[in-house]
């Protein structure tokens, strides 16, 4: 991980002020949150004082901070530039004012921005927006550049990525990397997929790459903190963890992941007991390989991260169903491997378990208020394809979505990574999250 120096130019008080110099300043900012809070003091300084400002500074410094209405109204005041223009569009698509943000990006365009570039950004506001058609056709007027240009690669991922078409982005993000081996996002999002996939060596690597060639990119971390934590080796999760409470300390996901590894480090291994679970345990580690299954069941399951007997017992008929390309004829194929052991979907979510299935795969909720469980999805800010998705599932509550895993969301048509991203934000503040097949 390497050091972030401070910016060479200063953005509240540069003539002139390139997206260079916005981008390497936003970086500085956010590698600390002692970076923050100074550069928050100097720009609210700035802002406070009388008389005509460098209002493209200004602006893009308000933007790094996250004040996108503030920004808007101030960049609108600078002098022409395609700086301006972009800063703006950025801006109003933050604030989900679409169709004016690719006006700004067209007025960027028309005094010598450079077309990929322009481009590539439209595209990404016709992804956020939901309009995937309108963001492929930008894309398809530079497919000349796929050999020479990482953005185009990268642009063109997320739009494959947002669609749920994880294989075609996940090329497109290894196109970028080789072109630019240092790209911070198609490193990210790589890595991410790739986690999603269940092939956590490659994502680690990747994860690694990324926080080798840049500031303490701390969604990166946190997720190698997951990966780490789930094979075991906890004293790489501690290191990570670690590594973004340095720079971030009050970073609210660090601390409880902090708690969570030194809780699973210092958990007592009584032998005794562990015996006497030994054979139950045996059955629910079963692996579905060992059963003659068709070739789309065994994909969708592996999909779904379902790979043993005791996963298929969390899961629902429902749940199975809702995965893309498993129907009917995958679902009673299950169910007869499952009853030839006394089995049956569901078994380990019911009010009532066999007495021959492990106790401890029940999850206990009591420890949930009520209330929360019950609190409408309504109530949370999320975008119009995650919401829909969530409705055809009939999800309603907090409760309904806690109940779900993130293969069971990203198998529903429409559900992408972003949309996963956004549930995962309303929940983690709750202290709360997907249910995991552990």
């Amino acid at each position: 991980m390497v050091a972030i120096s401070q910016p060479q130019v200063d953005l509240l008080s540069a003539e002139n002020v390139t997206l260079e110099a916005i981008a390497s300043t936003a970086e500085f900012v956010n590698s600390s949150e002692r970076n923050k809070l100074d550069f928050t003091q100097k720009v609210n300084e700035e802002a406070s004082k009388p008389g005509r400002k460098n209002y493209l500074g200004l602006g893009s410094a308000l933007a790094i901070l996250g004040k996108y209405d503030a920004a808007i109204e101030t960049l609108e005041k600078a002098d022409e530039s395609k700086e301006k223009y972009f800063e703006l569009a950025f801006c109003l698509r933050k604030t989900e004012e679409y169709d004016r943000a690719i006006e700004s990006l067209d007025k960027a365009g028309n005094i010598g921005a450079d077309g990929l570039v322009v481009n590539c950004a439209k595209a990404s506001i016709y992804r956020v927006k939901g309009d995937f058609e309108k963001a492929l056709k930008t894309l398809s007027a530079y497919e000349n550049y796929q050999k020479v240009s990482a953005l185009y690669h990268y642009t063109l991922g997320r739009c494959l990525q947002s669609q749920g078409k994880y294989d075609e982005a996940i090329e497109n993000y290894q196109a970028a990397v080789e072109i630019e081996p240092t790209h911070p996002k198609a490193l990210f999002h790589l890595a991410f997929l790739l986690d999603i996939r269940g092939d956590e060596e490659a994502a680690i690597n990747y994860y690694k790459q990324l926080i080798g060639n840049g500031p303490v990119y701390v969604s990166a971390l946190l997720n190698m903190v997951v990966l780490y934590e789930d094979m075991g080796e906890y004293d790489k999760a501690f290191k990570c963890v670690n590594q973004v409470l340095k720079f971030h300390p009050n970073n609210e996901r660090a601390i409880l992941f902090k708690k969570d590894i030194e809780s699973s480090k210092t958990m007592l291994y009584d032998e005794e007991i562990e015996k006497s679970k030994d054979i139950q345990h045996r059955t629910l580690e079963t692996p579905i390989s060992d059963f003659e299954l068709s070739v789309r069941s065994r994909n969708c399951l592996k999909k779904m991260n379902i790979f043993t007997i005791g996963d298929l017992m969390r899961i629902t008929e429902t749940e199975l169903l809702a995965y893309k390309n498993f129907g009917e004829t995958s679902l009673n194929e299950i169910k007869q491997m499952l009853e030839s052991k006394g089995l049956r979907l569901g078994m380990a979510i019911e009010g009532k378990p066999t007495p021959s299935i492990l106790p401890e795969i029940l999850e206990s909720e009591t420890d949930i208020d009520p209330e929360l469980l019950n609190k409408p999805l309504a109530d949370f800010e999320m975008s119009v394809r995650a919401r829909k998705c969530l409705e055809h599932l009939n999800i309603r509550t907090i409760g309904d979505i806690i109940g779900k895993t993130e293969a069971e969301l990203l198998g529903v048509k429409n559900f992408g990574a972003t949309s996963l991203i956004e549930i995962n934000q309303i929940l983690e503040p709750l202290g709360l999250s997907l249910r995991r097949l552990d």
